[in-house]
Order: C-alpha cells, then structure tokens, then sequence
C-alpha cells in the first residue's frame, strides 16, 4: 500500500501527480491517513540501509 500511494502523490506511473484527497478516496481513508503513511515510507526510503540501495539503482546508467 505504502508503495502505491508514493506512486500516485508522485507520479511514478507515468501518471500526473494525485492530491491527498484523490489517494483518499482511492483508498477509502482520509487524506490525513494518506499523510500519514506517506511520511512514513518516506522516512523508510531515507533511511541509510535503503537510501543506498536507492542511490545505486539512481545512478545506473539509462537502458537503451
């Protein structure tokens, strides 16, 4: 769930960005539930053990 919401504020599917209230509704909680759990994956993903596994997979070159 986590992961889907970040995709959606984000727009990581190649999809425009989502507004809190819109992954509400998506989701059926509030848009401060959305928060929420936004923050907290956020926080996962900055944490050293995965930041840098983010930053390897970041700095790749682009596949042609």
């Amino acid at each position: 769930r986590e992961e889907k919401i970040i995709r959606m504020r984000f727009g990581l599917q190649g999809d425009s960005e989502h507004t809190l209230e819109e992954v509400g509704q998506h989701f059926a909680v509030t848009r401060e539930r959305i928060r929420q759990i936004e923050a907290k994956a956020l926080r996962k993903l900055r944490h050293p053990s995965r930041s840098h596994r983010l930053r390897v997979f970041i700095e790749r070159p682009p596949r042609d």
